[in-house]
Parts: structure tokens; sequence; C-alpha cells
């Protein structure tokens, strides 16, 4: 228990580790790279250029938004999208009239329905993924405000409600002209995660870069340059600005550094306590390696007492077929695959024709089956199963019904079908049991081997998920490396352990190997010398094993090639379902029907796929500052 409890501790804080570093944004749209080029002009205007390489699907239309403010900037003009996917440019058609989806090849640059400034254009992926490179480009009107000893740009690139995220956003601002001294440039940059750089590169140059940015964060650029740049502006004051913006933006450099640095020590607190929980975990998981690796000395699987190739005889007269099947295949209490259950069910049937407790009737290819014996005492409790749901099928229409009607019960009645799927494999695990055919401490050993077998490759790939994750936001968790290498290991031994498992016993590997022997035997006793070939009348109780096992087709194709008379010697009267199989293509009409309906029924009920429903969710509207719709 405490050994449970460590491990979902150590899984709960690395999820949340996990989480607070991986980004966030709509999967439909993210941005390969998000690049800005800005010249200043002598009016104080500024031309941004801006390329999009960004990865689109399922959208119809791309936007950015600015918010209009005539403290900002006074307009926003000269607006054009070329598509340079490729290294070819397609200059994209204007549009006047702004629209939620513009056609492909459009784009609109004005004022939108929200009352800002809006840019957009149609790239008509509204059901298919691809990569596009834009490259978009417009005129800021006073974007610089001129004061008496600096100019100043105050720019935000990228605003809050920006939805797509970027592995990388670059920019670079050119000054109107080169200054003697790179000092008389001042340069700020903002963004919320603190992950970004900016430098004055050149007498006219600034350049700044963010990595990993996230949706719903913001990257803005403060600089100020010599006043004289700027010959007019409609934006600034007669008074000096330097001063004042030093002490704000020390204030903030100030506090952005008590960030860093806090972020730092919680790195450092977190690397440490996922190292010491790593190491911890990785410790438990040595003991649980050596304990599993004394268990595999210790077990070995059983085999047969003696090889048998071929088996020309039933193993056991009492064996059901589910229990052939699960002896066949080797699972005990896990024959939840409605294939299997849909052939079993068939099988039954026919077996029950066999035991005279129904019959089938065919009458111009309508096949009937007919309820002979309404309370048959000896049959097993997986047969019973059966039966009770043919009894329950026939109810309203007096004891007998059609295999239409029976495909079409069956495919109405999902959570019967459930609930007979649950008891034919619960029943089938107990009577295996009883007749001391499997071994009940070992079939659970196993079921949880394979728990702790898919939690071991579960965890280990999650394991190299975090350790990369952390190790790119330059935390050092060095315990995972031990614990990554113990958990592959646990998942080498656990699965070594599983192959020693015995969930049959010593009785049961024999019949086992009977099973295996008889189905080999049906497959090719065509091939075979005649003399070895049983009489035809044995193949009544053969085909019902040959159809649990899914092989009927190919065993009546060669009764059909060894016994070139056979359908003359079975009628209508004689040998109840052999005439039927012979001479009406039961196998395939009936048995692959009636395994069809189980599992459209079995998977209506347990939710394992089907159709749309009418439910669910609505538009949500879009924000500003970018995106995708």
């Amino acid at each position: 228990m405490k050994k449970t409890i460590i491990y979902l501790i150590f899984w709960i804080a690395s999820i949340w580790i996990l989480s607070t570093q991986v980004q966030a944004s709509s999967s439909d749209l993210f941005l390969n790279h998000l690049d800005f080029q800005a010249q200043i002009a002598q009016d104080g205007s500024m031309k941004v250029t801006e390329k999009w390489n960004i990865k689109i699907r399922d959208t119809n239309t791309l936007y950015k938004t600015f918010k209009i403010d005539k403290n900002k900037y006074t307009s926003i003009s000269n607006v054009e999208v070329v598509d340079i996917t490729n290294g070819n440019e397609q200059i994209l058609k204007k549009q006047d009239k702004w629209g939620y989806h513009l056609p492909k090849g459009n784009y609109f640059g004005g004022k939108n329905e929200d009352n800002q400034f809006e840019i957009a254009w149609g790239v008509g992926l509204e059901d298919r993924t691809a990569t596009k490179v834009y490259r978009i480009t417009y005129e800021v009107k006073d974007a610089i405000a001129k004061f008496s000893d600096y100019a100043e740009l105050y720019w935000q690139f990228v605003g809050q409600d920006f939805e797509i995220d970027a592995k990388n956003i670059t920019g670079t601002i050119l000054l109107p002209n080169a200054v003697e001294n790179k000092e008389e440039i001042k340069v700020w940059g903002h963004t919320e995660d603190l992950n970004g750089e900016i430098y004055v590169v050149d007498t006219n140059r600034i350049e700044f870069n963010i990595n990993q940015f996230r949706a719903g964060r913001y990257v803005e650029v403060r600089s100020l340059f010599p006043t004289q740049m700027i010959t007019i502006s409609n934006r600034g004051e007669s008074k000096e600005r330097l001063e004042e913006v030093i002490q704000e933006e020390t204030k903030w450099a100030n506090d952005a550094n008590r960030r860093r640095e806090m972020q730092e020590t919680t790195k450092k607190m977190v690397s440490i306590a996922v190292n010491v929980i790593a190491i911890g975990l990785s410790i438990l998981g040595i003991k649980s390696i050596l304990k599993n690796s004394k268990k595999i000395k210790t077990k070995e699987k059983l085999k047969p007492t003696q090889e048998i190739v071929y088996y020309r005889e039933i193993p056991r007269e009492d064996t059901t077929p589910a229990e052939a099947v699960a002896l066949l295949e080797k699972q005990v209490g896990s024959m939840n695959n409605s294939i299997q259950i849909g052939r079993i069910f068939s099988a039954t049937l026919l077996d029950l024709s066999v035991k005279k407790i129904i019959d089938f009737e065919v009458n111009e290819k309508i096949i009937t089956i007919r309820i002979l014996e309404e309370n048959p005492s000896k049959l097993l409790n997986s047969e019973k199963a059966i039966f009770q749901f043919l009894k329950q099928a026939c109810e309203k229409t007096g004891g007998q019904i059609t295999t239409k009607e029976l495909e079409k019960y069956i495919r109405k009645s999902a959570s019967k079908i459930v609930k007979l799927s649950d008891k034919i494999d619960k029943e089938t695990e107990q009577a295996l049991y009883q007749k001391e055919l499997a071994d009940k401490k070992e079939n659970e050993e196993r079921a949880n081997i394979i728990v702790y077998l898919t939690f071991s490759a579960i965890a280990f790939l999650f394991l190299i998920v975090i350790f990369i994750t952390l190790m790119s936001t330059k935390m050092k968790p060095f315990g995972i490396i031990p614990l990554a290498i113990t958990t592959l290991i646990q998942l080498i031994v656990f699965s070594i352990l599983l192959s020693k498992i015995n969930v049959l016993t010593q009785k049961g590997v024999n019949e086992n190997a009977k099973w295996k022997g008889l189905k080999k035997y049906m497959q090719d006793f065509s091939m075979l010398d005649k003399r070895e070939i049983p009489e035809v009348v044995i193949w009544e109780k053969f085909l019902v094993y040959a159809t649990a096992f899914g092989i009927a087709d190919k065993v009546l194709k060669q009764l059909k090639m060894v016994y070139p008379n056979i359908e003359q010697e079975f009628n209508t009267n004689h040998y109840g379902y052999m005439y039927l199989m012979l001479h009406t293509n039961f196998s395939n009409s009936f048995s692959n029907a009636i395994t069809t309906s189980m599992s459209t029924a079995y998977s209506s009920a347990t939710g394992g796929g089907g159709g749309f429903s009418g439910g669910g969710g609505g538009r949500t509207e879009d924000g500003g500052g970018g995106g995708g719709r």
C-alpha cells in the first residue's frame, strides 16, 4: 500500500509539472516561426512586415487584430497579404467588406464588427492540414511619440488575445538613421514568461527573440532613441522622457528579476523533489525486480506430457463450446471478445441441435429455429445461459424464431448481449476451476502481472516525456534516468514472468494439446490417409467445435472433397443441422451474421464505437489578438 501511495504521489506531481510546461494553444494552429521586420520613418510612422510560417488544420480564415487607440497610433493603412509558400509569391485579393469567413485568396484590412482594426485572410483549409507561409505588411501612422529628449516606440507586437502558440518569435526594428554610439539607443522587452531577449545590435538596428511562446501571453518592445530622428509627429509632449521611462522600467526589471529568482528557486526545489522521489522509486523498483526475478527462477512453464500433432476424437464429451475455446486459447476469465462470443453462441446452438433440444427447419431458404424441449435438465451453466437467451427471443413467436429475426433481436438487445457475454465468461471460468483444468491462483496472478506490465510500459514512456520536458526548462531531473532504467527492466521482468504463468493446470495443458491436435486435424484431414478419417456421422459433433474455432467453412469444403456423395447421405429427417450446413451455406450466412450482430450489440452497449449523437457544444466566439476561424 505504501509503495502504491508513493507511486501515485510521484505521478500526480509529474503530471502537474508536465502540464505547466506543455503548450496550451488550439491544436488547429501552430506557428513554427513568426518574424517581424519594422522600419521606422522620419515622420513617426512604422512599416511592419510580419512573416507567418504556420501549420494550419481545419481552419478557414486567419486573422490579427489591433485595438484602436488614438493615444498609441493614429491609423493603420497600406495593408497587403502575400502567400509566399514554397517561395512562390501570390498576392491575395483585397475585399472591402469584413466577413467572419473569407474566401481563399482574399484578405481584408479594416474595422471589424468589434470596432477593432483587423487583418484577415482566407486560407481555405476547413477540412485538411497544411503548412503555409504568409507575408503581411501594413503601415502604422504616428507609432512614434516625440519628446524633447528622446523619441519613443512602445509597441505590442503580439497581444494577450493572440490565440496561437509559436515555437519561435523574432523581430528586427530599424531606426530612420544611424546614431554615432549604440548607447544612445535604449531598449526594453516585455513578455509574461520572461523568456525573451532584446539587444541593440547596430547603430540603427534592434533585434529581439522569444522561444516557446504560449498563447495568451504578449510581446512588446519599448525603445528610446534621439528625438531629432523624428521630424514630425502627432504624438508626444515637449518634456523630457528618459528619466520617467528609466524609473518605470527599473521597477519592472526588479519585479522581473524577483520573479526569475522565484522561478529558479522553484525549479531547483522541484528538481530536487523529483530526483529524490525518483531515486526512492528506483530503490523500490530494484526490490521488485529482485523479488520477481526469484519468482521467475521458481516457475516452470508446464508442457503436455505427450506431444500431439493430430487428435481424432473429442477430448472430453462434456465440454461446452465455450470451454473448448477457453482451453484452446488459454483464455480463462478473459473471453469478452465479441467475435469469440458470437462463435460460441452459434456453436452452442448447433450442439443443442445435436442433443435434440432445438432443431432447424429450412423452408424456401428461410431457416427457422424451434425449441423442442422447454426445460432441459442436462445442460451446463454456459449452455443454460445461451438457451435462456434463445427462449427469451422466442417468447413472442411461439417457441420458434427465424435466423433473420434472431439477428434482429440480438442487435436490439445490446445490454442483454453484454450480460450474456459476462455470464458465459464467468460460468466457463468456474467450470474450468471445478474440473481442475485451470489454476485460479495462477490466473489471478496473471491478471495482476498484466496490470503491472501495462503500468510499467506507460510509466516508461511517460518518464521519457517528463525527462525531455524538464530538460527543456533547464532543470536537471537526472534521478529520472535510473527510474526509467529500472522501469524498463521491470517491464522485461514482468514480460518474462507473464510468459511463465501457467493459467492451465497439468491436466488442462494436456487437454489443450488435444484441442490443438483436433483443430489441426480438422484443418488438414483431407490431406491424410482416408483410412484414418472417422465415419461421416462423427463430423456432426466435430463441426460444433469447428464453428466455435472459426474454421467451419474450411472443414465443410474438405468434407465435400473427401465424401463426394455426402449431401445425398443427409436429409431433413436425419442428423439435424448437418443437412442445414451442407445444403444452405449455413456456416457463412448464420454463424457470421450472429457474430456480426453480437459485435454490433456489444459495441453499442460498451461504447466501443458507432455513429455520432446529436449532442455536443456550440461555436465559441472569437477573441481579439489573432488566431483562426
